[in-house]
């Protein structure tokens, strides 16, 4: 008898399916089951994602309500603007002025004697730049036999990068070397000195590097532009600036003139910017609407359509709004006045949980207070004393106000030849080098310009320049003042606190030297830092910022001035949108409930994934054990089927049997 090979051939069953359909068949309720139970949590973990999205964009909306400038804005207009324009820079005082442009800036230009050739050679050795502006740093070009053409000078000038540019115009003449001040203004007026390699016994003449002299001893170039200052008049008081871009005339207000006009006047006008604080307050109102739609729909209850929200009487989602209106609902401590809660503003809550605003209150109480708007949603501090500035908290530092006590003042360190006087203004080969240190920095060799100095004055000048102009102490950023009192010296560092520090620490001759008051034998006086208390508690300082401790922990404020004692009160309030950032930052956080359940709601699909694969396993036994089963039968059928067969052709051949014949 020949074997089966394939299930059903011998019986005609279809065991192939019949097996697919029992297999089927016990494992559907399984499988429905875990696909229902996984489209929930889906469900389940989209919602919460949605609630993260809808938190993360309602605290970006918060944004610029946590700093107080963003309800301090003002608006400037220029009203002829061909006279000048008008910008904005900080929060000034609303007004208007009568603004009149006398004079524009100018910077200085000067040209040089003619050459034959932009290739002719110039001489060698060191151009120092200095400015009308002896603050300014001095700076120094080197001319060497590998530069030393017009061209040369122009590129060698010009990649120094030292506030001056070269050109070079070929007129009728013959070439000419340009040097224009990049600045405009009699601050950034040139001097140009000249030293000449190798040294031709005079640094004056019209010979060599000397052509290029600009100064007191040889105006070897000519002027072809002066320096000029800016002036305007604002309301009849002159205002004198070394450029055309005037930010310090008014606090924060940014002139540019444009075209000088004398007897012309043009109206200067600042108002609030009341639109921008009341656009802002509208958009709060609207993030948190929109919080609270996103909330409703997810955990709400749709009478119309009779189905609730994925997360339905989540108690979680109730806390999370619960905690929200109640900061919204309640009084900014420490605030005084009218407006400390945003009821305040025309800010009410509907029936529904959203919030409604009354533009017209909120209108009346832009009119009336619109500086103190901001404290009612940003974190800020006012001190009693003008000196003092806030410039910053943390979470934190605790809503109070604070007593400030300052026992020590921040000072810089200066430096001071306290044994002798100067005796000479002479400056020549013997006393023209020094070394200095400026807050634990050390210059390089630095090189006064050998002349004799007018004053005390003048040559404290030239000292500060040079000094300013060291490689190495530009770099690092220190500089220092330098100031004379008719007697001596003082070298001051420009930095406050404890890393300020300033010392002489090296001469080219003592004798020589201390004649012109330069002396490593002088007095040091390092700088210190600002010290006091915040609230009866000692707080940290760090040049002129004092640092609150403990409940005021991160209350940073810019204390000026040198008044020692009792500077008042600092109050730090935390208004509503920093409140609620905080908040929001907690939800939002990696630990936070949120994303626990989010992590808890992914365990569970993972985990029916894996009852999946297990019920997978089950039907291929279960399978494999229909298969065995309906292959036997298939067999047995089979061998009923031929043994069948067989007795029926046995019957038939049996002798008498009925032929169907008549």
């Amino acid at each position: 008898m020949a074997s089966i090979t394939s299930p059903g051939i011998g019986s005609g069953l279809d065991v192939a399916g019949l097996v697919n359909k029992l297999v089927a068949a016990e494992g559907e309720p399984v499988l429905n089951r875990l696909n229902t139970r996984e489209a929930k949590l889906q469900a389940q973990l989209s919602a919460l994602g949605s609630v993260k999205s809808a938190l993360s964009t309602f605290k970006g909306a918060l944004a610029n309500l946590t700093n107080v400038s963003s309800f301090q804005k003002r608006t400037a207009t220029s009203s002829n603007t061909e006279l000048f324009t008008v910008a904005l820079a900080g929060t000034p005082v609303a007004g208007s002025y009568d603004v009149e442009v006398t004079h524009l800036a100018q910077a200085h230009k000067l040209t040089s004697t003619t050459f034959a050739e932009a290739s002719s050679s110039v001489g060698t050795g060191t151009l120092t730049f200095q400015f009308g502006d002896p603050t300014k740093p001095a700076q120094t070009v080197t001319i060497t036999d590998e530069n030393n053409s017009l061209t040369g000078v122009r590129d060698a000038v010009n990649a120094a990068d030292i506030g001056v540019r070269a050109s070079i115009v070929n007129g009728d003449s013959g070439y000419q070397l340009v040097f224009s001040a990049e600045n405009t203004g009699t601050d950034n007026s040139l001097r140009i000195s000249v030293e000449e390699s190798p040294a031709d016994g005079t640094n004056t003449d019209m010979n060599g590097l000397s052509r290029l002299a600009y100064n007191a001893d040889a105006y070897n170039m000519t002027e072809v532009a002066a320096a000029q200052n800016a002036v305007v008049k604002i309301d009849g008081i002159q205002v004198t600036r070394a450029t055309n871009t005037i930010s310090d005339a008014i606090a924060g207000v940014t002139l540019t003139l444009k075209k000088a006009e004398v007897g012309t006047k043009a109206a200067l006008n600042v108002n609030l910017d009341k639109n921008s604080a009341s656009t802002a307050v509208e958009g709060f109102v609207n993030a948190f609407n929109s919080l609270v739609g996103t909330f409703n729909q997810l955990s709400g209850y749709n009478a119309e359509t009779k189905q609730g929200g994925i997360l339905i009487g989540d108690s979680s989602l109730r806390g999370v709004l619960s905690q929200l209106r109640g900061v919204m609902g309640s009084p900014v401590g420490g605030l005084d006045g009218a407006y400390r809660a945003l009821a305040d503003l025309g800010i009410k809550t509907q029936a529904d949980g959203s919030l409604e605003l009354d533009k017209a209150k909120l209108t009346a109480a832009l009119d009336s207070n619109f500086d103190d708007i901001g404290r009612l949603f940003a974190a800020t501090a006012t001190a009693t004393d003008s000196l003092v500035t806030y410039t910053g908290s943390t979470s934190a530092t605790s809503v109070g106000n604070y007593a400030l006590n300052i026992t020590q003042p921040a000072t810089r360190g200066s430096y001071v030849d306290a044994a002798s006087s100067v005796s000479s203004l002479v400056v020549d080969g013997s006393n023209n080098t020094f070394k200095i240190s400026v807050d634990g920095v050390s210059s390089g060799t630095i090189s006064l310009t050998q002349t004799t100095y007018g004053s005390g004055v003048e040559l404290a000048a030239e000292l500060q320049s040079r000094i300013n102009g060291d490689s190495a102490l530009s770099a690092a950023g220190v500089s220092v003042l330098v100031s004379f009192d008719g007697t001596r010296f003082t070298f001051t560092s420009e930095r406050y606190g404890s890393a300020s520090s300033v010392a002489i620490t090296e001469v080219a001759d003592a004798t020589a030297s201390g004649a012109i008051g330069l002396t490593t034998a002088g007095s040091s006086t390092d700088g210190e830092d600002v010290a006091g208390t915040i609230g009866g508690v000692a707080a940290t300082g760090a040049g002129q910022y004092l640092t609150g401790t403990g409940a005021m922990e991160g209350l940073k404020l810019l204390v000026e001035g040198d008044a020692i004692g009792d500077r008042g009160s600092v109050s730090f309030t935390r208004g509503v949108a920093d409140r609620l950032g905080s908040l929001l930052d907690g939800w939002l956080a990696s630990d936070s409930f949120l994303n626990a359940r989010s992590s808890g709601v992914q365990s569970q699909i993972d985990d029916i994934g894996k009852q999946r694969e297990a019920l997978a396993l089950r039907l291929e036994a279960v399978e494999a054990r229909y298969m065995k089963q309906f292959t036997a039968l298939d067999a047995l059928m089979a061998q009923m089927q031929s043994t069948s067969n067989f007795l029926a052709g046995q019957l038939a051949g049996l002798p008498g049997g009925y032929s169907g014949g008549s």
